[in-house]
């Protein structure tokens, strides 16, 4: 006998929705490709002209935080473990405050294109370097990841088509990028935005006519110990608790909205740093939007799901397979709306893997190529931006398809990609905080920061944590009917499925100690250990290496009127548009010791009126 429900298949109307969507995706790219006069230079491409405001900057830079990992693991984690996982809401409210007022005054102020620019105004070409080619290694791998994964959860549970989701996405998404550049990202990431609220939207109404009212779905979660949102146990091997997520969860956000390329790209796009603020802002709205949408669903699959777990009897094979599990159950019934899911799943893999794209483009160029060939025009730097645009798509669609044979490799992937980013917060943190912070001892604390949190994180795939540091919730199979062939005999699963929690037992026995402490460590806090290492031993590698001999410029530190910028729009003449356009070198008079790495360099810039103007580095 089985306890699996009827939940039947994709329809017509489905692959209707889900084509429409990817065709107007394309159509927007056809747009900006021609609007305004097309993209004549390399700055209208990769930086919409620095013409962008605040509200589509602010919808893109929340499309691209919900990925399809978000659509389809976000519930599968509430479901799992409880709606401990809102509490992200109070760190992403720290995350952006962080990165507007600590990260995002000075990357605007120097008009920079790429963040890893930075470091070699700040330190040397070396660091940069470093920075920029960990960069596009780790964004392609998990560009092609995000593509790849939610195409097969959603084949195995849809019978929606792999390798048509994988290639049809990945085209539509690299012509849209190498036509319409970042303009074209952020208008379909505004139009995506939208039908992913649709399809949450859709999921939760839903679910809430099968089980009559919202009450009831609360009053089960409730008994079924789901509204568990605090949990202070300080405890940093537990998975998820207050501390942890708030402390954790806001370094691991601040290393992607803080400094990496992806997201920092699209708001120094701004045309005037107080609306680049605002869009950090306007996008925590959405932010907050989100998280309670995929909340409330991981609430509702337990309501309905609370006496029969899908996963526990073998209905999908994979937790991130039990929304589209739900979404064909309860939706099966109104054609067209499963297929409304579906293309808000791959509409945050569109504004991911575009954002991706763009990024890797505009690092490439910037890091690569204009600072070796200086005589190429701007013209010239366009077609190479459209080219690598269409370059780096092609190679994170070779991506999911070797993805497609990593198996088991797939979350150690993610999990290092992750790790990457505390190291590099680090290293910017120190750059922006830390005037005595030298390319030596920066350089030190990077490798440092780097051994720490890849010798966890690795550790942590090798030897999983055990279930009471996880703490995952009971789900029952009680009214599934499930029979065991030969033996008749009912079973209910309180935690695990029988296998996987006879294979812990087996693994617990043959564990080293470092596997029930050090690697046991919370997920989240393998940026926070990363950064922290980096920052702490690049401090102390730059007092030891003559750090406090160097004369930084201001330029590249924070300052106390930073913090005053929030009031700029108080006095328009102090917020005005960055006019920092083109670098040039120039022989400077000595004063003083100055940073080693630019003490013969002077930042020139051309105003709008054709006029250089200098300013001392």
């Amino acid at each position: 006998m089985s306890g699996c429900r009827d939940i039947g298949g994709f329809g017509p109307w489905d692959y209707v929705v889900f084509g429409a969507m990817l065709l107007i995706s394309a159509v927007i790219g056809v747009y900006y490709a021609f609007a305004g006069g097309g993209q004549k230079t390399s700055k209208d491409f990769l930086m919409g002209g620095r013409s962008m405001t605040a509200l589509p900057v602010a919808l893109s830079l929340t499309a691209s935080f919900m990925s399809a990992v978000t659509v389809l693991g976000t519930p599968a984690e509430v479901y799992r473990f409880g709606a401990r996982f809102s509490v992200f809401a109070i760190t992403y409210t720290l995350v952006v405050i962080l990165s507007a007022e600590v990260f995002l005054p000075v990357f605007y102020r120097l008009g920079i294109t790429s963040t890893y620019e930075y470091l070699e105004l700040r330190f040397n070409k070396y660091l940069r370097l470093c920075g920029t080619a960990l960069f596009i290694i780790l964004t392609i791998l998990y560009t092609g990841i995000v593509i790849y994964a939610p195409a097969l959860a959603l084949n195995q549970v849809t019978g929606f088509h792999l390798w048509g989701a994988v290639v049809a996405t990945g085209v539509v998404c690299t012509f849209y990028c190498t036509l319409g550049g970042l303009k074209a990202v952020v208008w379909t990431d505004v139009f995506q935005v939208g039908i992913m609220v649709a399809g949450f939207s859709s999921v939760i109404i839903r679910a809430v006519v099968v089980q009559n009212d919202i009450g009831r779905i609360l009053n089960d979660s409730y008994y079924g110990g789901r509204l568990n949102f605090w949990d202070f146990d300080p405890n940093p091997l537990q998975r998820h608790t207050f501390w942890t997520i708030i402390v954790g969860g806001t370094f691991t956000w601040v290393g992607i909205y803080g400094v990496n390329q992806s997201q920092v790209q699209r708001y120094i796009a701004c045309k005037t740093r107080f609306q680049a603020k605002l869009s950090l802002y306007i996008n925590l709205l959405g932010l907050w939007a989100i998280l309670a949408c995929a909340v409330l669903c991981g609430l509702a699959m337990y309501s309905i799901y609370k006496d029969c777990d899908p996963w526990t009897a073998k209905c999908v094979s994979a937790p991130d397979q039990l929304m589209p599990y739900l979404v064909l159950d309860i939706l099966q019934d109104f054609p067209g709306l499963p297929g409304l899911f579906v293309a808000s799943a791959y509409s945050g893999t569109l504004s991911t893997v575009s954002s991706s794209i763009n990024a890797l483009a505009a690092v490439t160029v910037e890091d690569l190529i204009k600072p070796y060939f200086k005589s190429l025009t701007e013209r010239k730097l366009s077609w190479i931006s459209k080219g690598m645009s269409l370059f780096y798509g092609g190679v994170c669609i070779a991506m999911a398809a070797l993805a497609s044979l990593l198996g088991g490799l797939l979350q150690a992937a993610l999990s290092i990609f992750g790790m990457i980013g505390g190291p590099l917060l680090g290293l910017f943190s120190l750059g922006v905080l830390c005037p005595f912070a030298n390319p030596v001892g920066s350089f030190v604390g990077l490798i440092g920061g780097f051994t720490a949190s890849l010798w966890v994180g690795i550790g942590a795939q090798i030897y999983h944590p055990l279930s009471h540091s996880t703490m995952p919730l009971n789900l029952s199979t009680i009214g599934c009917n499930i029979s065991n062939p030969g033996t008749e005999e009912y079973w209910t699963a309180s935690t695990e499925p029988p296998e996987l929690t006879t294979s812990l037992k087996m693994q617990a026995t043959e564990r080293p100690i470092l596997a029930d402490y050090w690697y046991s460590l919370s997920y989240l806090y393998f940026s926070t250990l990363g950064t922290l290492v980096t920052i702490a031993v690049g401090i102390v590698a730059s007092l030891l290496t003559g750090g406090l001999r160097q004369n930084v410029d201001r330029k590249f530190m924070l300052t106390k009127e930073d913090f005053l910028s929030n009031f700029s729009f108080l006095n328009p003449k102090q917020d005005e548009k960055v006019k920092v356009l083109t670098w040039k070198p120039f022989t400077m008079p000595d004063e003083g010791t100055d940073n080693p790495a630019f003490n013969h360099i002077e930042m020139n810039f051309t105003d709008s009126n054709g006029k250089v103007n200098s300013a001392h580095i």
